[in-house]
């Protein structure tokens, strides 16, 4: 910081030098003092580093956490089939593999996180593999046995790189970035027995196309699904989209890539009044992607834009809401090394940087969503980076 001194057109004598003197040094102090209480007031901790081997690599799936602490999650690469694992971390940092897919029918490279179901079940998706490579929907056991629940033929959907939505009843639900019937991706049912039903097919038109969602669908009371696409709209800029229950699909906004947003990779949260929030990759102020809101009257709100400077930029994940409003989430670019932030936006908008990624030892360019404990802690991953350059399981406190 510079801080520049009026002389009225004089020398600066001694006394005013020593002034400014005086005055860096105070400067230099309160510097001092702001970066100690940035410090005690959170710890950023990596709890595992991906090595791509035996233990996966490249997270690109966010995390689950049980009640003893526990983390679990899946890895893009590596494993014993080099198709990816499903794994856990323990409160100490052990990391277990749970299941190494082997990139055939029992599926491959899953991007999506987990969900629970009863005695312990986990459910996922996989971008690949299956009876015809087309990805798959899987279950499983507490002892770590793997059920392929449907596979994938394109017709019913092809990549189905989001999370999965799982009801009281055990339905599943989610998206697949391509295939259907103009194989521009879908949204879809799968029942309790195994059924799957395609509930809408994308067109790429007005409608859409590509709902390519870091995240996973969410739901209203009613039944009704809320998503975004990156692509297609009246701008081509992706949208904010509703599935009712007889699968009709309602445009909600159309993102034009100037001020309001553009390319929105990641999915929704809402609110206690149906109000939606999301973020964008692009667009914005600086075309460095947004937060956004998206009112129940169908209004959007931009709630910050990204510089791509130490604030960060090109956000691909959704964000996370507590119970006072503030929105966490992660950019995937910018910062201090531009490999990512951290980031909390409190109800005023006031952005504030809990994080900058420093690749080489914490990881960096994360893309999933955050999680957070009761304590308020943050737990999320990191695709790459880290000390193997393989993507990091981390933990912040703040």
């Amino acid at each position: 910081m510079t801080i520049a001194l009026q002389t009225g057109g004089r020398t600066a004598g001694p006394r005013l030098q020593s002034v400014k003197a005086m005055l860096a040094l105070a400067i230099m102090l309160v510097a001092s003092i702001l970066a100690t209480q940035l410090a005690q007031a959170q710890t950023f901790t990596v709890l595992y580093t991906f090595g791509e081997g035996t233990d996966g690599g490249s997270p690109y799936a966010g995390l689950m956490r049980d009640s003893a602490g526990n983390l679990y999650g899946a890895t893009f690469g590596g494993g014993t089939g080099s198709a990816g694992t499903v794994f856990k971390v323990d409160p100490a940092g052990k990391e277990t593999v749970l299941h190494n897919f082997k990139g055939k029918a029992d599926g491959a490279s899953p991007i999506a996180g987990l969900v629970r179901g009863p005695g312990g079940a986990l459910y996922g998706t996989t971008v690949e593999g299956g009876a015809s490579n087309y990805g798959t929907v899987f279950k499983l056991s507490k002892t770590g046995k793997e059920t392929v629940l449907h596979s994938f033929n394109s017709q019913d959907g092809s990549y189905p790189d989001a999370g999965l939505l799982r009801d009281s009843a055990g339905n599943l639900y989610g998206t697949t970035v391509k295939g259907g019937a103009s194989n521009l991706g879908t949204v879809f049912e799968l029942d309790i027995t195994g059924k799957q039903t395609v509930l809408h097919s994308f067109t790429g038109g007005a409608d859409g196309r590509f709902p390519y969602t870091y995240g996973r669908l969410v739901r209203d009371a009613a039944g009704n699904f809320y998503g975004t696409t990156l692509a297609g709209g009246a701008s081509d800029q992706g949208i904010v989209f509703k599935v009712n229950t007889t699968g009709q699909e309602i445009v909600l906004h159309n993102f034009t890539g100037g001020a309001d947003g553009g390319y929105p990779y990641a999915g929704l949260v809402v609110d206690k009044k149906g109000n939606l929030y999301g973020t964008t990759y692009a667009g914005g102020a600086s075309g460095q992607g947004t937060v956004f809101k998206l009112t129940t009257a169908g209004k959007e709100i931009v709630l910050y834009s990204f510089t791509g400077g130490a604030d960060g930029g090109s956000p691909t994940a959704p964000v996370l809401r507590d119970g006072k409003g503030n929105l966490y989430g992660t950019t995937y670019y910018g910062g201090a090394s531009n490999s990512g932030v951290v980031f909390k936006l409190d109800p005023s908008r006031m952005e504030t940087v809990l994080h900058s990624f420093d690749y080489a030892n914490d990881g960096g360019y994360p893309v999933a969503p955050l999680i957070r404990d009761a304590g308020g802690n943050l737990y999320g991953t990191a695709t790459a980076g880290g000390a193997s350059n393989h993507g990091t399981v981390f933990k912040l406190t703040h």
